[in-house]
């Protein structure tokens, strides 16, 4: 083949594009490093099946392929972990974390367990919304919102900052419902594993992690989903009252509709602030190149987990739009849940 100069000069100008453009990702080499996935719960609900399944396939996609490793680090509803991704954890790509989807109400309606600015924190990516439930063990006396309006009921609550705890404590300062919050457990695991022994008569969790594994309970009839928190009835639960319906007047609406909108957020990954641009580019980039790879596509269908990419340009702006939440509606949920 012949090359005219002019040719020459493109192709060599094209070259040059293409190695400006290269240079950023090629500077961000992750070989020999690790990257640690900090998950805020622990092991066995949707948070920590999420944060394994990004560790086993993230790190193929970075360039260098590091190892990336799993850490649980619970405690505070997972705000525990945001704070040391926050303050803590180093800021050169090797950290990043999955936490509540409700980071910036939490932040919002003045959680004292919060040391961060949510706005601030870098977004690598979702890889799922989510559908937070609450549910009773098949042989509580209540089985319906309604019923809880009526009796009494004990439930597993996994801390201040996590949605066990909170949609209870303000459905029963707005609806009037009557749950009796045991509040301390570690996660929705522990929370199901009281359920399941009889010392309480339900809890709350992830729809994706009770659909997947428990689905025996499911089955057999062992659960009575109650209510999902979410703004409107999901399809596959069409049943099921929405947190997003509730309230007798336009104030508790707006309150209960605050504390649905966190599907939106659902199962995301967060970085320290001051991750450099190129460095975050990177990992942004690598962090969708994953969700497109087949072997991780085929492995969270075959254990039945959604797959649900959101960019990091919509979790911010996610987040910018609770943080402007009216202070009417943000004043009132710090006096309803005592902060």
């Amino acid at each position: 083949m012949i090359t005219t100069f002019r040719g020459a000069a493109r192709l060599l100008l094209a070259g040059a594009a293409l190695g400006a453009l290269m240079a950023p990702a090629m500077a961000q080499d992750f070989t020999k490093k690790t990257v640690t996935v900090y998950i805020g719960n622990t092991s066995g609900g949707s948070y920590d099946l999420y944060g394994r399944v990004v560790a086993r396939y993230f790190g193929k996609h970075l360039p260098g392929t590091p190892t990336v490793i799993a850490t649980n680090m619970p405690g505070a509803g997972t705000l525990r972990a945001a704070n040391y991704i926050y303050e803590v954890a180093p800021k050169d790509g090797t950290a990043i974390g999955i936490v509540t989807e409700t980071l910036a109400v939490e932040q919002a309606t003045g959680n004292p367990a919060v040391q961060f600015d949510a706005a601030k924190f870098n977004w690598v990516g979702r890889i799922a919304s989510s559908n937070n439930i609450h549910f009773q063990w098949h042989t509580a006396k209540a089985q319906s919102i309604d019923d809880i309006k009526k009796f009494e009921t004990p439930v597993a609550a996994a801390g201040a900052g996590n949605i066990s705890e909170v949609v209870p404590k303000l459905l029963n300062a707005t609806i009037g419902t009557k749950f009796k919050i045991i509040s301390g457990f570690p996660a929705s695991a522990e929370g199901m594993l009281a359920m399941e022994r009889g010392e309480v008569d339900g809890t709350a969790g992830s729809w994706a992690t009770v659909r997947t594994g428990k689905k025996q309970w499911l089955d057999e009839k062992k659960i009575k989903i109650i209510l999902q928190d979410v703004p409107e009835r999901a399809a596959d639960l069409p049943d099921v009252p929405a947190l997003g319906e509730l309230g007798n007047t336009e104030g508790d609406k707006q309150l209960l509709r605050l504390y649905a909108s966190g599907g939106a957020i659902g199962r995301a990954f967060i970085a320290p602030p001051a991750v450099p641009a190129a460095t975050m580019k990177v990992m942004q980039d690598s962090f969708l190149a994953m969700t497109r790879d087949p072997e991780l596509i085929a492995e969270m269908q075959k254990a039945n987990l959604d797959l649900e990419y959101a960019a990091p340009e919509k979790l911010a702006e996610e987040v910018r739009k609770t943080l402007a939440t009216p202070k009417t509606v943000t004043e009132r949920a710090k006096e309803l849940l005592s902060r």
